[in-house]
């Protein structure tokens, strides 16, 4: 069987760790940025053609799937035109940062009969794959109660580094970039929310970004649980904590540590904690950490799903509902939160 073939678009951080990931299981054929220097690093240290526009990439090369890696504004755009050309499409978080974008990237999909996938790799940590398997089994009962907690670390640096973070346009705000994933795993293990109440607010990123560095939500799932939602990157120095706490009628357990990456607590013992021992550790960044390093199992399942042995890891339609959702909370929050000012305001070039 021949090595899928990849292109990527967007050479930065993100990008990086899937420009490797694709050279060990396939072939990376071309790479595209709008910056030449750091494209040129990437040709050079994978041996692949470069580009400075998608439409040029598209248009010149044979492939099987790209890799969407660019600011998250730009995701919708740029993985409907990989889609358009033919090729199936791994898009990084968040999916979009508007959900008409989210829905016309599965209409895009459709249309091609390619697949479109987006990459949620929490769903891989050891200690949240053993608490969902006890929600599908019933082990935990009736729901009471939940608790979401986000408390990590972004000072002026992280978002200097990059011109486009903390833009209203192409980041989209904190809970699109640092913690949509924990909205991703609320959905998977309690479903949509039916109310939703919270405020936003810049407590100390004035005239740094554009958007929130604080969200504070209660909310009431359409099954009926309620719950709290607390998320900031004001943590001091360093991620502290990423938590889901469950309440319920046969159980209390906690995923915690600073990536949902261990569980804290339990009463009963449900989960044998020397078996999660496995679990990989965070992404690390030039700068900073962020989330599980669970890469390898999505391009493992992306290339299942290809090969026609898997059904979707997580699907354009499956994404959706994060997006959704996180649109659902920035419009309460917005209701009950004066609007954050904008400030940063220059904005890099947008080759498409």
């Amino acid at each position: 069987m021949n090595p899928v073939r990849f292109l990527l678009v967007g050479c930065g951080a993100i990008g990086e760790r899937h420009a490797k990931l694709a050279a060990e299981r396939g072939q990376l054929v071309a790479v595209c940025d709008v910056d030449e220097k750091r494209l040129k690093v990437f040709t050079r240290n994978y041996s692949c053609y470069g580009y400075t526009l998608l439409s040029d990439m598209l248009r010149s090369e044979t492939a099987d799937a790209l890799l969407v890696c660019t600011p998250n504004g730009l995701h919708a755009v740029h993985s409907i035109a990989g889609l358009k050309a033919g090729l199936h499409v791994l898009c990084e978080k968040p999916m979009a940062i508007r959900l008409v974008d989210a829905k016309k990237m599965i209409a895009a999909a459709r249309k091609a009969k390619r697949h479109l996938l987006i990459v949620k790799q929490n769903r891989y940590n050891p200690a949240v794959v053993a608490v969902k398997q006890l929600l599908n089994k019933g082990r935990l009962g009736s729901i009471s109660s939940i608790q979401v907690n986000g408390f990590w670390n972004r000072p002026a640096r992280y978002y200097q580094q990059s011109p486009w973070r903390g833009t209203k346009v192409l980041d989209g705000g904190t809970l699109y970039t640092q913690f949509s994933h924990f909205v991703d795993l609320l959905y998977w293990f309690f479903g949509p929310l039916k109310q939703v109440q919270g405020t936003l607010s810049n407590r100390l990123h004035h005239g740094i970004i554009e958007t929130e560095d604080t969200g504070v939500f209660s909310f009431i799932t359409k099954q009926g649980v309620p719950g709290v939602f607390h998320y900031s990157v004001n943590s001091a120095r360093r991620n502290y904590e990423g938590s889901l706490t469950i309440l319920a009628e046969k159980a209390t357990i906690k995923i915690g540590g600073p990536y949902l990456n261990c569980i804290e607590y339990q009463e009963p013992v449900l989960v044998n904690a020397n078996q999660l021992s496995g679990a990989n550790k965070a992404n690390r960044y030039p700068g900073y950490e962020g989330s599980m390093n669970n890469h390898a199992l999505v391009y493992d399942a992306f290339l299942q799903v290809l090969a026609g042995k898997k059904k979707d890891y997580l699907s354009g339609e499956e994404g959706l509902h994060t997006v959704a959702m996180i649109e659902q909370m920035y419009k309460a929050g917005r209701k009950s939160t004066k609007a954050v000012s904008p400030t940063k305001t220059s904005l890099p070039p947008l080759n498409l």
